[in-house]
């Protein structure tokens, strides 16, 4: 499944502006996969289909929720989704249908078996959308770190399958 130049599986999560669900998942995965020791074997990105928070940190909201249960988020910069971003990651994971309709047109017809919603690897939830939180209250931001460390766990066991 490895299909880049650096080696590793590489991961890409994709929401609208890269502030809030995307980074949060760009946090979790991190930490996890680096307390399994595969930090070596697996590279962990996060975008935005949209540039309007291009170089922003994330939200302070989900930088605070992340803190308080030990994700730290101090080094993410909020990006923009690149066309050679197709190619180059294997799993490319979109929050939402929005944000999973805006990479299918765009996406290369060879690189359409990357794309998925990220949380068809929860395990312990039905949801299928990963609700953005940022007009909502605080309690979103929560259940937003809730819904990506269920998935996270789930996607690392589909990527030991792949290593």
């Amino acid at each position: 499944m490895v299909g880049n130049v650096s080696g590793k599986v590489s991961v890409l999560f994709v929401c609208l502006g890269n502030i809030c669900r995307s980074s949060t998942a760009e946090a979790v995965l991190r930490s996890v996969v680096l307390n399994v020791g595969l930090d070596d074997c697996v590279e962990v990105a996060s975008c935005g289909t949209a540039g309007y928070h291009i170089g922003e940190v994330p939200d302070s909201r989900s930088r605070e929720v992340a803190k308080a249960r030990g994700y730290d988020m101090a080094t993410l910069r909020a990006s923009q989704l690149q066309d050679s971003d197709f190619e180059y990651y294997d799993f490319i994971l979109a929050m939402d249908e929005s944000n999973l309709a805006n990479l299918t047109m765009r996406c290369p017809q060879a690189c359409l078996a990357k794309l998925e919603l990220f949380l068809t690897y929860a395990q312990s939830y039905d949801e299928t959308e990963v609700p953005d939180p940022y007009y909502g209250g605080d309690q979103g931001f929560d259940h937003v770190l809730d819904l990506v460390e269920d998935a996270c766990a789930g996607l690392l066991d589909a990527i030991k399958r792949s290593l």
